[in-house]
């Protein structure tokens, strides 16, 4: 048995039942096997993948907090910090029902290596709860934002751990804590990012992941002799994620054909209108099914995922394993050619493996979708410097930023013997990264 094959057997042994965790982990151990083989006495006589796949710490707390009919509610809150060598834990805050313990290290574990591929010095984590801030109030979100920060506040800090926003949590919840953690610490720093502009937030964080997952998702189509331009896309999901994914894509030439939620989605054959996307969204709240009744000649379908809808390219941005096996072939059968995952691991392994078999052009999420943290370690500058830069400069920075990703990522892939592999390039760029900084920091 060689040393990975070790590694997955004490993986499911001290882990049991954690599935979306293994399947990141072995998708991890079989990408970057070529590495391994390479070094396999040394890693294996410093532990190094027994630690890399072994948070650092994990924190899980309660939550209590009053409902607006004076009702004492629970949830549970969670902090992993996964791997520090490459600089403080980063990562995101997830408020949504699905949130327990194996998604939060699934989630910590993927995120180490995608801010690795940022080239800044961040290491990765990732929190949350299993709380879900639809058809709250504004002031019950804020009294559970305000507990939830009452706890974790004593693990985070600029030097220690900079959480940002997720699946649930935008502007409005960080803002929330970042008020409770300045009351609670009497210090106005970068403890959080995705802050608004009046709290010390950075222009583009808002657009950041969808805007570099077109970036990146750009790159792969050049190399090919493609481009975006001219291009129908399917996108999935209708948060933050997909609404600039959506704006981006059409500023760049593409029609983009859809947008959905957990209910169903909409198919706008003119092209969806992110403004509309916006008002629903970001301002109402609300379902996006209301699509249908605001803009003439586009259609609601009830119950169905995007992937049935004929295109170019699809970008999946809404939530892990939402394309399945089926899903693929459907994808494949309809014409579509290229996949950049602007979501944490949205694609089964089942059906990424067979996406890669049929030849399409395939961005994982741990390089696509870093748009998002790789502006939270600008916004983490910009608080260090107390300097706000400007709009074109971060974008131009995060444009930068994506491209030499693509370029790791190619370069690492090619050189290991599987040109175009970009899940393998992906994580031996990564994984290379964090174990040189590991191996310099001895046996922590």
């Amino acid at each position: 048995m060689n040393y990975t094959e070790e590694v997955r057997e004490l993986l499911k042994k001290i882990n049991p039942g954690e599935a979306e965790y293994h399947q990141a982990a072995f998708e991890f151990l079989d990408s970057i096997q070529p590495v391994i083989e390479a070094h396999e006495e040394e890693y294996r006589s410093v532990c190094l993948l027994e630690r890399l796949l072994e948070p650092e710490r994990s924190i899980s707390f309660r939550v209590p907090w009053v409902d607006d009919n004076g009702q004492v509610r629970v949830n549970r809150g969670y902090r992993i910090q996964f791997n520090s060598a490459l600089g403080p834990y980063k990562g995101g805050l997830r408020f949504h029902p699905t949130v327990n313990g194996n998604t939060m290290r699934f989630l910590a574990f993927e995120q180490t290596f995608k801010n690795a591929l940022t080239g800044q010095a961040i290491g990765g984590g990732k929190g949350g709860s299993n709380f879900n801030p639809k058809g709250k109030s504004e002031r019950e979100i804020m009294a559970f934002c305000q507990s939830f920060m009452t706890e974790l506040y004593k693990y985070i800090g600029p030097d220690e751990d900079v959480p940002a926003g997720d699946i649930g949590v935008g502007s409005r919840e960080i803002g929330y804590m970042f008020g409770q953690y300045k009351r609670l610490t009497n210090q106005m720093h970068g403890a959080l990012s995705g802050k608004g502009l009046a709290s010390g937030g950075s222009l583009v964080r808002t657009e950041a992941t969808g805007y570099g997952l077109l970036y990146i998702c750009e790159e792969m189509l050049k190399a090919a002799g493609k481009t975006v331009e001219g291009k129908n896309v399917v996108v999935s999901g209708s948060g933050n994620v997909a609404i600039y994914a959506v704006e981006k894509a059409e500023q760049m030439g593409a029609k983009v054909l859809t947008v959905s939620d957990s209910n169903g989605y909409i198919y706008d054959p003119n092209g969806i209108r992110v403004d509309v996307v916006k008002e629903i969204k970001e301002v109402r709240r609300a379902r996006i099914k209301e699509y249908a009744d605001m803009v003439p000649g586009s259609t609601y379908v009830d119950g169905k995922k995007v992937w049935e809808v004929p295109c170019d390219v699809a970008l999946p941005c809404a939530i892990q394993n939402e394309m399945d096996l089926e899903d693929a072939k459907t994808l494949v059968a309809n014409g579509c050619f290229a996949i950049a995952e602007g979501s944490n691991m949205p694609i089964t392994r089942e059906a990424t493996i067979y996406l890669q078999e049929q030849g399409l052009l395939f961005m994982p999420s741990k390089a696509a979708n870093a748009g998002g943290v790789a502006v939270s370690a600008l916004e983490m500058a910009q608080n260090s410097a107390r300097k706000r830069r400007s709009f074109e400069r971060v974008d131009a920075d995060l444009h930068r930023i994506m491209e030499n990703i693509y370029a790791q990522v190619a370069l690492a892939a090619e050189k290991y013997g599987h040109a175009g592999d970009f899940v393998m390039g992906a994580n031996i760029a990564g994984f290379r990264r964090v174990a040189k900084a590991m191996r310099e920091q001895g046996w922590v």
